[in-house]
């Protein structure tokens, strides 16, 4: 007998003891539940490897209760922590175990913890090893928290050298900070809105620091994971290394593909981020490189700060991050449903999570139940910490149901039904 049956509209499932034991378009039997589901899509649950919830030390900016319950309300079962912005940062084993410790106090999900490579941390890389860590991320321009130094090549290449001894992936925020510093020598802002900001940091930069940490990789045989990339021209660079065997995947953002720059303009500061976002011709094109499995997973770089730092009159000056990981999934699936694996499967094979990420027998029961119900996303419905979301206003055709973790309900509702912590 299994613990629980659930029919959706596309399969049905069988679980016992938080396993999937099968999963057909029909299933009978007998179970201590069983569910009518068959309103909704049964899919599998995102793994998000990019969120900075930002505790312990900016808490006030969101914190692992509050990330995780909006994370749930919008279709994700794990997150992988960025070692910034928090604070300290993440680059000691001690800090790494102060951050282990406060998720598994607070978190409601399942989750991961990078470290980080900086200047500071390669004497200690090994020690977050030892103690758990997932991957390690680097700046490759400035990182906008002082505690957390952005790594010039030569620093890449020692922590990729080390990273590859330890056999865990580098990560990297891939922007040039040479390219950048031209280019605004050539074209000097004449403004502080959101027009100039778009305008000041150039897909080049993007480009260049892409070739730089690819070259790396493949001379010291890391795992490279590029994240965030705004351009298909960047996704062009990744699939050339791939033909030449370096061990590189890249991910995109739902911002990137949801948001073009007339719409940041629109929107204003809740929709500052960098790399920025591009024009609609961009984005298009990015769409196709997702839909064609060019791109290998979506993380939503959830980034948020408080209200204050989202405020005033100069663009440059605010805090640059994007706060969408309740509604992002529900509005791409609104777009298109084909890049499933690029949320699920595609990241638990690159970080090696062999329970996760698939919706077969002998996985983790983690999945979600998408719903045929549009939705316009409004600020009481926010279980982040602050009500920032670019996409306030925005309808989504679709809404996230439930999610179910090791198949058991996290939230029902994004009133927030949520499992404690553990």
């Amino acid at each position: 007998m299994s613990d629980l049956i659930i029919h959706g509209q596309n399969l049905a499932l069988a679980i016992t003891d938080g396993l999937i034991t099968a999963a057909a378009p029909t299933l009978s039997g007998t179970a201590k539940q069983e569910i009518d589901a068959r309103h909704a899509l049964i899919l599998p649950s995102w793994i998000d490897a990019h969120v900075h919830f930002n505790e312990p030390g900016r808490s006030h900016w969101e914190g692992l209760t509050t990330g995780s319950r909006a994370l749930a309300a919008g279709g994700g079962t794990v997150f992988f922590d960025m070692p910034l912005n928090s604070s300290p940062p993440v680059i000691t084993r001690a800090a790494f175990e102060e951050k282990r410790r406060l998720a598994e106090e607070k978190s409601c999900i399942d989750f991961a913890l990078w470290g980080g490579l900086t200047p500071d941390s390669l004497p200690h890389m090994e020690a977050m090893a030892d103690a758990g860590a997932i991957g390690f991320k680097a700046f490759m321009c400035p990182s906008g928290i002082d505690e957390f130094q952005d790594a010039n090549p030569s620093t890449l290449r020692h922590g990729m050298e080390i990273a590859a001894r330890l056999g865990l992936p580098v990560a990297v925020h891939a922007e040039d900070p040479e390219v950048i510093r031209l280019h605004q020598l050539a074209h000097p802002p004449t403004a502080t809105d959101m027009r100039a900001w778009l305008d000041s940091r150039p897909i080049e930069a993007e480009l260049s620091a892409i070739r730089i940490a690819i070259d790396l990789a493949g001379e010291t045989g890391c795992q490279l994971h590029i994240v965030h990339v705004t351009c298909p021209e960047g996704i062009d660079l990744v699939t050339a290394a791939k033909h030449q065997g370096v061990n590189v995947t890249v991910e995109t953002c739902p911002h990137y593909l949801l948001l073009d720059d007339t719409a940041a303009i629109a929107i204003g500061p809740f929709a500052k981020c960098a790399p920025p976002i591009r024009s609609a011709s961009t984005v298009a094109a990015l769409w196709q490189k997702l839909l064609n499995g060019e791109i290998d997973t979506l993380g939503s770089d959830h980034s948020p700060s408080p209200l204050d730092l989202k405020q005033g009159d100069d663009l440059f000056a605010m805090w640059g991050g994007i706060a969408g990981i309740q509604h992002a999934l529900p509005l791409l699936f609104s777009h298109n449903q084909a890049f499933i694996p690029q949320l699920s499967s595609n990241v638990a094979t690159r970080f090696r999570l062999p329970q996760k990420g698939s919706i077969t027998p002998g996985h983790d029961a983690d999945f979600i139940l998408l719903e045929n119900t549009p939705n316009t996303i409004a600020s009481s419905q926010l279980l982040t910490r602050h009500p920032i979301s670019p996409y306030l206003g925005l309808t989504s055709t679709h809404t996230i149901g439930v999610t179910y973790l090791r198949g058991e309900i996290v939230t029902s509702d994004t009133r927030g039904k949520f499992l404690s912590p553990g």
